[in-house]
């Protein structure tokens, strides 16, 4: 399965910001996102993030 940034950004909105690699994986978690969802969270290239679009930018480096 292919997973886009919109789909990512479904499973982790209404977050505060900075936040962990860690943090965005909880969340995921929690909101029920798939195996595959949090996989590319933990794939991520950085261990923190300042805003919604730094996680966007990441998610295009690796999605």
């Amino acid at each position: 399965m292919t997973v886009n940034a919109l789909q990512v950004q479904e499973y982790i909105v209404g977050l505060d910001y900075p936040l962990s690699k860690e943090d965005l994986v909880r969340r995921a978690q929690e909101t029920g996102a798939g195996t595959a969802i949090i996989q590319l969270l933990r794939s991520l290239p950085a261990d923190q993030f300042d805003s919604p679009a730094e996680v966007g930018s990441a998610l295009s480096e690796v999605a």
